[in-house]
């Protein structure tokens, strides 16, 4: 843990000093997960580096208004939630609990401020420069750094790397403008002093559950608006569907094929109007918030990467190659800003394999085993390919289903909903994905994210021996019944 007036310290020194150097190995430009993970890597190498980052604390929209806060906030609502809806079950009574919205965004700033102190730390033990302010490109090898203190920096770089994540994509049209007071983006959703009477989410991917659930679980009426007929739709179809079973019994509501058309702000909340896709029938929602959870888009605002002919593909993302090379070799893009899933560690994992491409050491990354999760309760993770995908790719593959129902740590923690769900070729027994609904999903993933980056077959996890009794049992009955029959069901 790092003190407000360490962390202050830090940013002071980095802000009063000019930098040591003019001229750098590598110069990366933003301080997200990929970002300032490349750079202590490249400080770990003895690259001469430098790191800059407009915002005036490092760690991206991930550790500053992302995956850290949300987390926080999930982590403090869940238990409020399960004060009243578990505890009484364990013969706990806690009937006049209440929740301190107050205190528990303090937790969550605590919990940032003391993350991005230790990123400003690592930066000064691997002797990485951090310039405070936005970069642009004034020649292939040349940026000028204009400073948020004011007055700006001119710097030659060697190699640069392209780092600057995303930005809430608005919904298509703009029916309903985000004020960040009654129509939020997901860094208002995260800031707000007191639970909403109602809230209304328009999107039902990982930002608009997870925030949904957030304030449902602090008592706020929830209702989630999305356009196609699925909830979280790049996931499982049969997780899609037991996640919306769960979600509908915690109280949340849903509006499926409907889209935003139209809405106002008036003093007491807004109006929403939704349009039934099929029907066309319109229907007008009011609330005291809405939150407008409908993606996000590559953010490369003010580089002027355009005036030294950086190539980008029609979506807005930087054009690049294997080894994360744009169109001009020694200008590198990660993270958000290229093709792959916008998540925090795809972008680490780039960041690195990058740095390493840079001193010819073969970096790379396996897009193929980059799990995913969502944090609501029960959580969500998944890794490799859907049961869909495989249909429609005409593998002949083996499921494997484990419900936690037949776990017996899971039935005493009182944590008995969700599933495990193997899928491996039929042929070789090579575990092809896995999808999970469950309490520990986000960290029970990882083990299925490590046989398959080695070829693991189902047989070589459901012969591992599993601790009894613990929930990772079930990810070893799901592979068992992959290639012969689980034991508990």
């Amino acid at each position: 843990m790092f003190s407000k007036n360490l962390r202050l310290s830090f940013a002071s020194n980095f802000l009063s000093r000019r930098f040591a150097s003019s001229e750098y190995d590598l110069a990366i430009i933003g301080g997200g997960p990929g970002g300032y993970v490349a750079a202590i890597k490249a400080g770990q190498k003895g690259l001469k580096t430098i790191c800059i980052e407009k915002r005036g604390t490092l760690g991206g929209t991930c550790l500053n208004v992302g995956c850290i806060p949300s987390k926080a906030l999930l982590t403090v609502s869940n238990y409020y939630h399960k004060i009243h809806s578990q505890f009484p079950k364990f013969g706990i009574n806690c009937e006049k609990a209440t929740i301190d919205i107050q205190k528990m965004m303090k937790h969550k700033e605590t919990t940032v401020g003391a993350l991005v102190g230790g990123i400003e730390y690592l930066f000064k033990k691997n002797k990485v420069d951090y310039a405070i302010g936005t970069g642009e490109f004034i020649g292939k090898n040349d940026i000028q750094i204009n400073l948020n203190k004011g007055g700006s920096e001119k710097i030659k770089a060697k190699n640069i790397m392209i780092a600057t994540g995303s930005d809430v994509s608005p919904i298509p049209g703009e029916p309903i403008k985000i004020d960040e007071q009654t129509v939020l983006s997901s860094t208002g959703a995260l800031s707000l002093t007191k639970t909403p009477k109602n809230l209304i989410v328009i999107g039902a991917g990982v930002i608009g559950m997870e925030l949904g659930s957030v304030w449902r679980n602090c008592g706020a009426e929830v209702t989630v608006v999305e356009y196609l007929d699925k909830i979280i739709p790049f996931c499982d179809g049969e997780v899609s569907s037991t996640m919306l079973k769960m979600y509908k019994k915690d109280g949340i509501n849903f509006m499926l094929n409907s889209k935003v058309v139209g809405g106002s702000v008036g003093s007491s909340g807004a109006q929403v109007i939704i349009e039934d896709n099929k029907t066309k029938e319109k229907k007008t929602l009011e609330a005291e918030k809405v939150l407008v959870a409908t993606g996000r888009i590559p953010y490369t605002k003010g580089l002027k990467a355009e005036s030294i002919g950086l190539k980008f593909e029609k979506q807005g993302r930087i054009e690049i190659n294997e080894k994360y090379q744009t169109n001009i070799p020694h200008i590198y893009a990660i993270g958000d800003v290229v093709k792959g899933p916008m998540l925090a560690h795809k972008a680490e994992e780039e960041g690195i394999a990058t740095v390493e491409n840079i001193l010819n050491e073969h970096g790379h990354v396996n897009y193929g085993v980059i799990p995913g999760v969502i944090y609501t309760h029960p959580e969500i993770a998944y890794v490799g390919k859907t049961e869909e995908e495989l249909k429609k790719e005409g593998v002949d593959y083996a499921k494997g289903v484990f419900p936690f129902s037949a776990n017996g740590r899971a039935k005493a923690m009182m944590e008995a909903d969700g599933f495990v769900k193997v899928l491996t070729d039929k042929k070789t027994d090579k575990i092809l994905g896995v999808h999970m609904v469950s309490s520990v999903a986000g960290e029970a993933i990882s083990e299925a994210v490590l046989a398959m980056e080695y070829g693991g077959a189902g047989e070589d996890i459901g012969r591992t021996c599993h601790a009894h009794p613990t929930m990772s049992e079930a990810l070893k009955e799901a592979c068992m019944a992959c290639y012969d029959k689980a034991i508990h069901i």
